[in-house]
């Protein structure tokens, strides 16, 4: 496919989780996305976005991911149709003892819909190992081919997947014995392990390698599927992986495993106490990027190239980590310990080390320097990785004045979101301004959708309360300038609004102006929560599956059509 920023492209936000489609099993996966392919391919769209496909453990956080190859298993087409190891009558027996009507309805049920998918997959494989493996066939011998060819990874993984497997489907390695807390311990300790509990692990191994193979083959078919409808397909890298992860287990010495990588204190995310007062901790370790760089980075290069396997562009999630990334000196779990601390009675417990930036803050121009250098060097690296104009920098949050130069200098695009480019005139830059390489939106995953935003400030507008109604009525100007639209404002939401900030979007200089698949059709589901933690983030479902979009919203999908031509994105 031929990706230029020379051609306007409009794009879909989805997370993966949230479609829903006529024959589902509770959850959005590889066939999903196939068919949303088709839509966004009919109706004009250049590419979709997903966020991170990567494993995740128990919190089911696309963020939190336990490797950082290994695709989860949520994410994997698991009927016959699509799975060629499942008989239909398995796929049956199988989905009848199992509430898949239930597991359907409302939001996502992960233990309900891991369970399902992970007896359709046991099935699966133990007919490829009767058939296939033992007849030696040519599906056999690609999956021995694929193993081979992906073992400087697939090694660690499926030792660290078959050891959580072992402690009951727990990663948390504080929680297992020393001898199995690293790989290299692990490997001993199964060396003499009893020939019983040797073969229960190379059986566990042997069957998660199968569920990679079987995910990779369908997310490279996707991508190709992709070309050949015309629609790129943006895959999302997290900033971190979880200190309970394989690559952790594999190789800690390449993470600094003393600090937790989070996000300073903001007006937009103070959904909690602790986030207002210390900011977000993510509980993510540190890379050792010293130690990185002795071996050119091979950790990073390895997984963008594998990623790039299955994408077209890659989304840098928290592009300015890359650069100085704000740590806690403790875990999550002891938040709330240091809720109602003093910086000094927090320093009492941390030995004189508080919340804080790595390398360094901005406070010197030789500390900026040493950021800037750094961030400079990293994503010089990672553009040799996927190539030029392949790579999309989340640019958002606490930002420092080097960054985007060293992007742009770099030809990176970054995102512009509008209620947060501010002119000097105190009022949000002009689309028109925006540089070409660039991608427009007005929210991410993060954010409350548009039509939940602008229906809050028409309610506060009404509230009586002078001070919160002149503020919404600001906020509703400055979105409106920035789409250039005439509404008497406050007013509700309405088709007139919604037509006009798409409008807007669409006829920025970006070369990318991508909608949530909320803010496209203008619905208010909210997918994540930022410090959330809990059964609800995460879940939310879009509620119409995605064959019944033309009809549910015919004149909206029309007007897309026309918005989409008239600003020069139609198509790619």
């Amino acid at each position: 496919m031929k990706l230029s920023p020379d051609q306007k492209l409009s794009g879909l936000l989805v997370p993966l989780f949230a479609l829903r489609t006529e024959n589902d099993l509770g959850v959005g996966d590889t066939e999903s996305l196939k068919e949303m392919i088709d839509w966004a391919s009919e109706h004009g769209f250049g590419l979709v976005q997903v966020l991170p496909i990567n494993e995740t453990g128990g919190d089911n956080s696309p963020y939190n991911i336990i490797s950082s190859l290994a695709l989860d298993p949520t994410t994997i087409a698991t009927n016959p149709k699509t799975l060629k190891d499942l008989p239909t009558a398995d796929y049956q027996r199988i989905c009848v003892q199992h509430d898949l009507g239930a597991l359907r309805e409302g939001k996502v049920n992960y233990r309900g819909v891991r369970a399902l998918k992970g007896e359709l997959l046991e099935t699966a494989w133990k007919n490829f190992k009767t058939r296939q493996i033992k007849e030696k066939t040519r599906r056999a011998k690609e999956f021995a081919a694929w193993n081979q060819e992906n073992a400087a990874w697939l090694e660690t993984y499926t030792l660290f997947r078959a050891l959580v497997r072992w402690h009951g489907e727990n990663e948390n390695t504080d929680l297992w014995p020393k001898k199995q807390r690293t790989y290299a311990a692990a490997k001993k300790w199964l060396a003499s392990a009893s020939p019983v509990d040797k073969r229960k692990v190379r059986a566990w191994r042997d069957f998660f390698a199968y569920v990679q193979w079987v995910a990779y083959r369908q997310w490279s078919a996707l991508k190709a599927y992709g070309d050949e409808r015309n629609v790129a397909l943006v895959g999302d890298v997290p900033v971190g992986v979880s200190i309970f992860s394989a690559d952790v287990f594999a190789q800690p010495e390449i993470f600094d495993l003393t600090r937790s990588a989070g996000a300073p204190p903001e007006k937009v995310f103070a959904a909690d106490p602790f986030t207002a007062k210390w900011g977000q901790n993510w509980g993510f370790p540190l890379y050792n990027w010293s130690k990185m760089a002795k071996d050119d980075y091979a950790w990073w290069r390895q997984r963008l190239r594998t990623t790039m396997e299955i994408f077209h562009f890659l989304r840098v999630d928290h592009a300015l980590g890359f650069f100085r990334i704000y740590s806690f000196p403790w875990r999550p779990e002891r938040n709330e310990e240091f809720l109602p601390l003093s910086e000094d009675e927090a320093k009492a417990r941390t030995g004189g080390i508080l919340p804080g930036f790595v390398p360094g803050d901005d406070s010197s121009e030789q500390s900026r320097e040493t950021n800037r250098e750094q961030g400079d060097r990293l994503f010089r690296m990672i553009v040799e990785e996927t190539g030029q104009h392949r790579l999309i920098a989340e640019d958002l949050g606490e930002m420092s004045p080097y960054v985007r130069p060293v992007l742009q200098a770099q030809e990176i695009p970054g995102f512009k979101i509008p209620l947060w480019e501010i002119a000097p005139d105190g009022w949000p830059t002009p689309g028109r301004e925006y540089e070409r390489l660039s991608l427009a939106t007005y929210a991410t995953h993060d954010h409350p959708a548009l039509r939940a935003y602008w229906d809050g400030w028409y309610a506060d507008s009404q509230s009586g309360d002078h001070e919160r109604a002149g503020r919404a009525l600001r906020q509703m100007q400055e979105i409106c300038r920035f789409a250039e639209m005439n509404v008497p404002l406050p007013a509700p939401w309405s088709d007139e609004v919604h037509e006009g900030l798409l409008r807007g979007l669409f006829a920025s200089n970006s070369w990318l102006a991508v909608n949530m698949i909320t803010d496209m059709f203008g619905t208010a589901e909210r997918f994540n929560v930022p410090g959330a933690i809990g059964d609800q983030n995460w879940t939310d479902r879009f509620p119409v599956p995605i064959a019944g979009w033309d009809q549910h919203w015919p004149e909206k999908v029309a007007k897309l059509g026309s918005l989409m031509r008239e600003s020069g994105r139609y198509g790619a």
